[in-house]
């Protein structure tokens, strides 16, 4: 099964400067042999966006490029709306960006690859499966990554 991968699994992957980063990067580097990895065109503007190098962003975009962005649809915009609103009305707040993933990731019922302990918020409310790393140390403090059915 393919995985969407959030900005925060890539760009802590691409540091490795602790035993979480390096946990990622593994689990990054295993979805990316199996060819697994799915990406869409916010995440890699994240990941591109505030390098201040030419050198350095010109590197990372050719090393993204072999990453196609998943389609985005206009329903996708709309899901991660409604998305948005019913996380809001229970409490929980998100990014655009984030509810944009969360959106394309339920249509293509794909689980999201994330470090960021929000999707576990919005996984209490929406229709998302947070994918479980398998190289993921007991101890790297990963208990928002899992799977939700």
């Amino acid at each position: 099964m393919k995985v969407l991968v959030d900005t925060s699994v890539w760009s802590l992957a691409l540091r490795r400067k602790n035993v979480v980063a390096s946990a990622a990067a593994e689990e990054l580097q295993a979805l990316i042999r199996d060819n697994r990895v799915q990406i869409i065109g916010p995440v890699r503007q994240e990941l591109l966006s505030g390098i201040r190098h030419p050198q350095q962003f010109n590197s990372l975009r050719k090393r993204l490029e072999s990453f196609p962005d998943l389609a985005i649809l206009t329903a996708d915009y709309v899901t991660a709306a409604r998305f948005s609103n019913l996380c809001r009305a229970n409490g929980v707040q998100g990014s655009n960006t984030d509810f944009l993933i969360c959106g394309v990731a339920a249509r293509k019922r794909l689980p999201i690859f994330t470090l960021d302990n929000d999707f576990a918020l919005f996984a209490k409310h929406l229709p998302i499966l947070l994918y479980q790393p398998k190289r993921f140390p007991a101890s790297a403090g990963t208990g928002s990554i899992r799977h939700r059915v």
